[in-house]
């Protein structure tokens, strides 16, 4: 017996269906031909990627994935928005959590690390910031964000303060992350 369901379950009275494909044009139209050179770029060099996403909960592999071709090169991606899922599902020490919080340059660090070993691919991204309201007790202040990159050589980091709404640093995110893998290849 198959499931049935429509989105109408999840609607207001009166609200109408969003139109097929929305979000997949809105990806195209904000990522798309940054997301393109980068599907392109490791196809030609015939690398795999994988991300380990906690800050911007998929958005990195669902832009990539929205490119035909993705398959070829995007491995997976974990979503580890909790503390605790970065421990059990990316082995992120608890200890790094414990001394540097979540949203450090050594949790982004090890989460692209282990990332890419649990993920088995070439090159391995991770983002982990705090999008607010309040502060990281001790820790990272609303706005911060680190993210890695993982390879076989070695780690790439980068640590960006943003003064953006939730879903604009989200956005950003991506994008930084987008241009730098670019610039790897232009180099």
């Amino acid at each position: 017996k198959s499931l049935n369901y429509s989105a109408s379950l999840f609607m207001e009275d009166g609200e109408e269906e969003e139109e097929p494909g929305r979000f997949e044009k809105w990806l195209q139209e904000k990522f798309g031909d940054k997301a393109e050179k980068v599907i392109k770029a490791f196809t030609q060099e015939k690398l795999t990627l994988g991300s380990v996403e906690s800050l911007t909960a998929g958005l990195f592999a669902s832009t990539l994935c929205s490119i035909p071709g993705a398959s070829k090169v995007f491995r997976g991606g974990l979503v580890t928005y909790a503390a605790d899922l970065k421990t059990k599902l990316d082995n992120v020490p608890e200890r790094l959590i414990r001394e540097y919080g979540v949203v450090s340059r050594e949790v982004a660090d090890s989460m692209a690390i282990n990332g890419r070993k649990t993920l088995n691919t070439d090159v391995c991204v991770s983002f982990t910031g705090n999008a607010g309201p309040t502060k990281e007790e001790g820790f990272a202040p609303v706005g911060r964000v680190n993210m890695c990159i993982a390879t076989k050589y070695g780690i790439i980091e980068m640590q960006q303060d943003f003064d953006l709404s939730r879903n604009e640093m989200r956005e950003a995110c991506v994008d930084m992350m987008l241009d730098r893998l670019i610039a790897i290849f232009e180099d």
